[in-house]
């Protein structure tokens, strides 16, 4: 294994900052971005493999006119995927072609551990090693199961204050991030066959005070996914990225649950998950006893009506985000926010104030 995290992705600056792979939102040009920027930048594949193959030719495209290469023969970005849903053998004939391989993988919320042993094992046959193997996990008996079954080179340690999809009952990362590292550390340095992985925090992180905060922790890097959504290159609605930008107290304004999930008729999700979003009338109305067919009527009016489904108090589109997006200000290119966040972090941690204090 690498001696750093940023060792292990040699075009990556410390501490590195990654971009969560978000289903529909993180693309070829998202992901390559924050890739240029010096951090690891994640094609949101999420269950459907569909167009995976012409966003990676995409980013091959952005990354050679960049002149970005690892001169490893992996492309410098990742691709995440939610293993409940995707379909292993397909993604496998995918990733193997030499031209596709990915610098990471990204894997979350199996239906079961053991699909964890089967796509670590198949994308590291499939790119003769060369890809490392990124696991989200919710909880520290996650990470014990993760490290035993499958031996990843990095856990993304996600917290509740994360935005979109992530477990129903969790810690914030204060109490998971060093909870999880002591328990896997115990765990490896009883082990002569499972290395140590490295360990990305994640949730509620969303400029360079949390950053600094997550390595204070112990984490080696760190991951954005909210901040990301009013980046420039982010395939997202204006309305759902104004009601970002709109937000503000994001603790009592956004909320984990499966009422969007059901309103959007995206319930294949394992038991055990929900997505945290901002709170809007379709969860009122949900709180308030009207019915799921009254309910699921007013939401596909709201999605005929374009971005006015975003609007003020009568907001009825799912926005999922998490508790930081009161710290979401602007509209930035991703370039700018990784190296924000990155030289911010950095600030704090050598003891200097960071340019947004």
């Amino acid at each position: 294994m690498a001696s750093s995290l940023t060792a292990a992705y040699p075009w990556t600056t410390s501490p590195l900052v990654s971009c969560a792979p978000m289903r529909l939102i993180a693309n070829a040009s998202l992901a390559t971005a924050v890739s240029i920027a010096g951090g690891l930048g994640f094609i949101g594949a999420g269950s459907d493999i569909n167009t995976l193959s012409s966003e990676l030719s995409k980013s091959r495209d952005i990354l050679n006119k960049a002149k970005l290469s690892t001169n490893t023969g992996v492309l410098p970005i990742g691709v995440g995927f939610l293993i409940w849903g995707a379909p292993l053998a397909d993604t496998l004939a995918i990733l193997s072609k030499p031209e596709n391989i990915p610098a990471a993988v990204w894997l979350f919320a199996p239906r079961h551990p053991n699909q964890l042993k089967d796509w670590a094992d198949g994308v590291r046959k499939a790119s003769s090693n060369k890809t490392k193997i990124w696991i989200q996990v919710t909880s520290v008996r996650e990470a014990l199961e993760a490290t035993k079954l499958a031996s990843p080179d990095v856990l993304v340690v996600q917290g509740t204050d994360a935005g979109g999809h992530g477990a129903a009952q969790g810690a914030g990362i204060i109490s998971l991030v060093p909870e999880t590292i002591d328990a896997v550390t115990e765990f490896c340095d009883s082990s002569s066959s499972t290395p140590l992985p490295f360990f990305v925090a994640a949730g509620g992180i969303s400029e360079g005070r949390g950053a600094a905060a997550s390595i204070c922790l112990g984490a080696q890097g760190v991951c954005l996914g909210t901040r990301y959504l009013a980046a420039n290159e982010a395939t997202i609605a204006s309305g759902y990225r104004d009601a970002v930008l709109r937000a503000s107290d994001g603790g009592s304004t956004t909320i984990r649950s499966s009422v969007y999930d059901q309103l959007r008729g995206t319930t294949e999700w394992p038991a055990g998950y929900g997505g945290r979003g901002v709170l809007n009338a379709s969860y009122r109305d949900h709180e308030a006893g009207v019915s799921f067919e009254d309910n699921k009527k007013l939401y596909d009016d709201a999605v005929a009506s374009g971005d006015k489904g975003w609007e003020g108090e009568k907001a009825r589109l799912t926005t999922y985000a998490g508790t930081g997006i009161g710290l979401v200000k602007s509209i930035m290119s991703a370039e700018a926010i990784t190296r924000e966040v990155r030289q911010d972090a950095s600030k704090i941690l050598s003891g200097a104030p960071a340019s947004r204090l």
